[in-house]
């Protein structure tokens, strides 16, 4: 019976995160636009942090509440599931295409990034204030070329003007609110019961960071991704997931450090390890086309399974 409370728990914790960071960006990207700031800016700024707000919320949390290998497990396990899981199925759905400034910057960047992650880690163990100082600093900097990609007419990231009615103010504040609030208590509740489902099943945290809290703060990533292939827009798919992982190790890790610094347990060498591999195979699977084809999705779907095996392991 506790199982399927906790389970429960978990997937009340999940639609809390997801639903809440929905109308937490909604809100915000209304109020921006309010005060006449440029829609672009919104896009590569609110929209952009509010889909890692499911994995930065469960990572705090977990981090504060002492539960490290779910914070460092979350985001390893988010990154490494954005590329071989969700781009694995979007491209067996349909073919992406992939821009050649991603190819050329943002690939390599991302490799960079969660190298440094890495060697921050498994140098000193721990995540510290001074570590996500540096982790903020290159999320600034990435903030900046974005912003230059993006006014050179290079970046799909750009939002098409909105056409619905002016939403009043009241109703963007009580968004902001109620959606902030949820991602609180649902980061909370996942966090809780994460952490009881580990210690019921004999389970370690590393392992439902890595796998199950994982996968529901990738949710957003996921439909979107799968919806925009659906509908025959599959070539945003790339971008979103590369921006996504590098908000994760950036905003998040970066976030979570600087409230409190985050311990790296030696295990998560090899993890790390598969989520640099993971990029580089994305990266080789691209560079030549310029297109991640079914067959690149299904040689990443069977490496996922096979990375799924050996959690299991």
């Amino acid at each position: 019976m506790e199982v399927i409370i906790q389970l429960a728990l978990l997937a009340l914790g999940f639609v809390l995160l997801v639903k809440g960071a929905d109308w937490f960006v909604e809100g915000a990207s209304k109020v921006a636009e309010k005060f006449g700031i440029p829609q672009l800016v919104i896009g590569l700024t609110i929209v952009a942090i509010g889909t890692s707000l499911p994995e930065a919320a469960v990572s705090v949390s977990a981090a504060l509440k002492g539960s490290a290998e779910i914070t460092i497990g979350n985001i390893v396990g988010s990154n490494i599931m954005n590329v071989l899981l969700i781009l694995g199925i979007t491209s067996v759905i349909k073919p992406i295409a992939v821009q050649k400034s991603t190819v050329r910057y943002e690939l390599p960047f991302v490799i960079a990034v969660s190298a440094l992650l890495m060697g921050i880690g498994y140098t000193d163990r721990i995540v510290g204030r001074t570590d996500g100082l540096i982790l903020w600093g290159l999320l600034l900097c990435y903030m900046v070329y974005l912003l230059r990609m993006a006014k050179k007419g290079n970046d799909t990231s750009d939002e098409a003007e909105d056409e619905s009615k002016p939403m009043p103010v009241w109703k963007m504040i009580v968004l902001i609110i109620v959606g902030a609030v949820m991602i609180v208590i649902g980061s909370d509740v996942a966090v809780d019961a994460a952490t009881a489902l580990a210690r019921i099943f004999g389970m370690s945290e590393r392992l439902i960071g890595l796998t199950i809290v994982a996968f529901g703060t990738s949710l957003p990533e996921l439909v979107t991704s799968a919806t925009a292939a659906i509908k025959g827009k599959a070539d945003i798919a790339v971008g979103n997931i590369v921006g996504s992982n590098i908000f994760n190790i950036l905003f998040v890790v970066g976030t979570s450090a600087l409230i409190t610094p985050v311990a790296y347990a030696a295990n998560f060498f090899v993890d790390s390890i598969v989520c640099i591999a993971t990029v580089v195979l994305l990266w080789v699977l691209v560079v030549k086309n310029k297109r991640l084809g079914r067959m690149g999705g299904l040689c990443m779907l069977v490496c996922y399974a096979a990375y799924f095996v050996y959690l299991m392991q």
